[in-house]
């Protein structure tokens, strides 16, 4: 299944733009008509339809008198840090959580996951993980915290000095390619996908699971 992203960095033209820092490896600002900087940290984001879950009492129902528990994934943080030849990205985020029934005391265990993508297809690594909701005893409402955290090779994430020189060059008026952004050349673009990296996390869901929140 395609899914689109939430990201809390804007990708843009194509360049994955990561808010780790406030000084990247990368500064675009000169004769191509953008200014951009990129850094080597991942980008991290929640990928659509999984950062809510819906729990029923019983699993062939998925109406609102079954309904049992609902979360949802939010305050989603990251930091980062550059130095080193191994790059470490963490997420931090919090679960709120909602039940139906608020007699008894209750602990709800749920999955997530969290993966690192490689030019928004490939897969380089996933683990999954467990946050535990306390509901007390009348309580409706419960909230727990979690986080994830990936290494990225900095070698795999700096883009070829070729394509930095391509990006960068300043162009002056009446060079023949002064006009042509080098983001369109398609071997830069794909030097770009392959030094792209996202680190997202989401809950674990099931096939049906994924269907209610796509359809509802």
């Amino acid at each position: 299944m395609t899914m689109r992203f939430r990201l809390l960095t804007t990708l843009g033209t194509g360049l994955a733009l990561a808010g780790c820092s406030s000084e990247g490896e990368l500064v675009v600002n000169q004769g191509v008509g953008i200014s951009a900087v990129r850094t080597a940290c991942p980008a991290v984001g929640i990928p659509d339809y999984t950062g809510d879950i819906t729990l029923f009492r019983s699993p062939t129902s998925k109406t609102l008198a079954d309904l049992d528990v609902t979360a949802a994934m939010t305050n989603l943080r990251s930091t980062c840090n550059e130095q080193g030849e191994r790059i470490y990205s963490e997420a931090t985020f919090d679960v709120l959580a909602r039940r139906t029934d608020t007699s008894g005391a209750r602990t709800v265990e749920l999955p997530y996951f969290s993966t690192v993508l490689r030019g928004g297809r490939a897969v380089v690594t996933k683990r999954v993980g467990t946050v535990t909701l306390a509901f007390a005893d009348g309580q409706e409402r419960a909230q727990a915290s979690a986080k994830a955290g990936a290494f990225v090779n900095r070698a795999d994430a700096t883009l070829p000095q070729d394509v930095r020189e391509k990006i960068t060059r300043k162009r002056e008026p009446g060079d023949p390619d002064a006009a042509l952004d080098p983001l369109a050349d398609p071997e830069v673009r794909a030097a770009i996908e392959r030094a792209t990296f996202e680190l997202l996390v989401g809950f674990q869901l099931t096939e049906d699971q994924l269907r209610y929140n796509a359809t509802r």
